[in-house]
């Protein structure tokens, strides 16, 4: 399936000159085709996934979630916490801070991921744009059904310029999170992404709402994500002689 330059700039909620720009600095796969780009679906999603970057529109959007309906941001959200005023030097600290308390995991475990955070690349930042951000671990651990935490940043300053959206807008807003395995992680991120690119949620963070109207509004999307994976309801009429 190919798709065409307007479609991929929504998917990922930038502009057409951004796209173009990752065509030439980032190697972006495409296709011309008689004056126009073609994109492949799935050879954009594979260059995607790998740069951390995820998908806020269908086009992109895998066909069935693995994260099933157990899996719910909000608890995990309440496990990571909310935290406030965070100093943007103060960032890879909560990070840690964050780790340690990851529920379902070992010790060794929460002291090996606090090792990869510190290295060098460790954390991938995923932009969404409008200042938002999902940092998250560069690499993946299978940690079980019971572990994963999503933790919201609330920054007092931006981030280093070296750290912006594909919009230029500095980032003071991060969406921590370390999925409970790799493949879960990518349906993490998407899910994330989405509900923080437009809406409810998004509008809360932005305007500095309170942990409660944060909860609430996840817990909403957290609802909507299980009903729309219901299976549709089979009418049957009956004949009658």
């Amino acid at each position: 399936m190919y798709l065409n330059l307007i479609q991929i700039a929504e998917s990922f909620g930038v502009s057409e000159t951004v796209v173009e720009g990752w065509i030439r600095n980032e190697g972006l796969p495409n296709t011309p085709d008689r004056g126009r780009l073609l994109f492949d679906r799935v050879q954009i999603a594979d260059w995607a996934a790998k740069r951390g970057l995820a998908a806020q529109a269908g086009f992109l959007a895998p066909a069935t979630s693995a994260l099933g309906k157990s899996l719910r941001i909000g608890p995990l959200l309440r496990a990571g916490g909310i935290w406030r005023e965070v100093a943007a030097a103060e960032v890879p600290a909560v990070f840690e801070r964050i780790v340690t308390a990851l529920p379902g995991a070992t010790p060794s475990v929460r002291q090996l991921f606090g090792q990869r955070l510190r290295a060098k690349g460790g954390v991938t930042m995923a932009p969404i744009g409008g200042g938002f951000a999902l940092p998250h671990p560069s690499t993946r651990i299978t940690l079980g059904r019971d572990s994963g935490t999503v933790a919201l940043l609330l920054l007092r300053d931006a981030l280093p310029p070296d750290q912006t959206s594909p919009d230029d807008v500095p980032i003071t807003r991060l969406c921590f999170f370390i999925a409970p395995s790799p493949r879960a992680h990518l349906d993490l991120l998407a899910r994330l992404s989405r509900s923080l690119a437009r809406g409810t949620l998004r509008e809360l963070v932005a305007n500095g709402a309170t942990d409660e109207e944060i909860l609430k509004a996840v817990d909403a999307v957290d609802a909507a994500f299980a009903d729309a994976t219901k299976p549709e309801a089979t009418s049957i009429s009956e004949s009658r002689p």
